[in-house]
């Protein structure tokens, strides 16, 4: 199939795409195009008006801050997988971008365009959930900056108003003492996840836990985060028992299924990973402390 037709604009600057958002009836922005274009051919998205962001050069680049890392939203995916600053400060974002498609689509899909769409097994969004990612929005009226956990709204759905574009990505760096993993399953290399499970663990010189983070997503519209199994883990040495309390804990969270991944698959695949994950960041963590 084609589009149905659309006028196509391509403006330079963020202000001036702003201003089109805000006053141009129905209409989408195309950041890389990975998503938007196959449901344009659809006709799943019927846009009228087609803004592609490509030539807004201020919506891309990576820069060391120092809480972390900021990440314009047009970085494309490839650009943050080889970022040696990004893989000193969030290696967790490098792990989980091997499981991204494949390098021809992560060459043109960018950071921001994977939050926006919100796709159930996307990897980025589960690790911005992980590590508390802040975003910053602008419309033509200013900005404001929300946590990434604000901002699922819904399957496929987020938080930003008719006329607000997500400009850039705020990741913590990881603390000294932190270990990380990203854990998947497909059927097949490149293709969306089932379940992934993103975990950061920080161990203290005390060898306790300090600080537990656990994301998964594949199970609901939006990923999930395991506020409860984190508070066991935090402040406590290292056990087997805690870790399977943990993972029994992503088992029972709300899951969907269909007739190829039914919801009881899906759980099962949710407590496995989780077990794998956490002690996978757990073991990377004490060779840091």
């Amino acid at each position: 199939m084609k589009p149905a037709p659309f006028t196509y604009h391509r403006p330079g600057r963020l202000e001036e795409a702003l201003e089109l958002l805000a006053t141009l009836p129905n209409a989408r922005v195309l950041a890389g195009g990975q998503s938007l274009l196959p449901m344009l051919n659809l006709r799943m998205a019927t846009p009228e008006h087609i803004i592609d962001l490509g030539r807004v050069s201020a919506l891309a680049g990576i820069t060391e801050t120092a809480e972390g890392i900021s990440i314009g939203a047009m970085t494309t995916q490839r650009a943050i997988e080889r970022s040696e600053s990004v893989r000193a400060r969030c290696p967790l974002l490098i792990e989980a971008l091997a499981h991204v498609g494949h390098q021809a689509t992560r060459n043109r899909g960018t950071i921001g365009g994977s939050l926006c769409h919100l796709d159930p097994a996307a990897e980025l969004p589960v690790v911005a959930s992980a590590l508390d990612a802040r975003l910053t929005i602008a419309s033509r009226n200013g900005q404001r900056s929300i946590r990434f956990d604000e901002f699922p709204a819904g399957y496929l759905t987020t938080q930003l108003a008719p006329d607000e574009i997500l400009t850039g990505i705020d990741f913590p760096q990881t603390p000294a003492g932190s270990g990380w993993a990203f854990e998947e399953f497909s059927q097949r290399a490149a293709d969306f996840a089932v379940v992934c499970v993103a975990v950061l663990v920080t161990i203290g010189s005390d060898a306790r836990v300090r600080q537990a983070s656990i994301a998964i997503g594949g199970l609901g519209p939006a990923p999930a985060r395991l506020h409860d199994a984190e508070s066991t883990l935090a402040g406590h040495a290292w056990d087997a028992e805690r870790v399977g309390s943990a993972a029994q804990a992503a088992t029972r969270l709300p899951c969907g299924g269909d007739e190829v991944n039914p919801a009881e698959y899906r759980s099962h695949l949710a407590g496995v990973l989780t077990r794998r994950a956490l002690d996978k960041a757990y073991e990377r963590g004490r060779t840091r402390v």
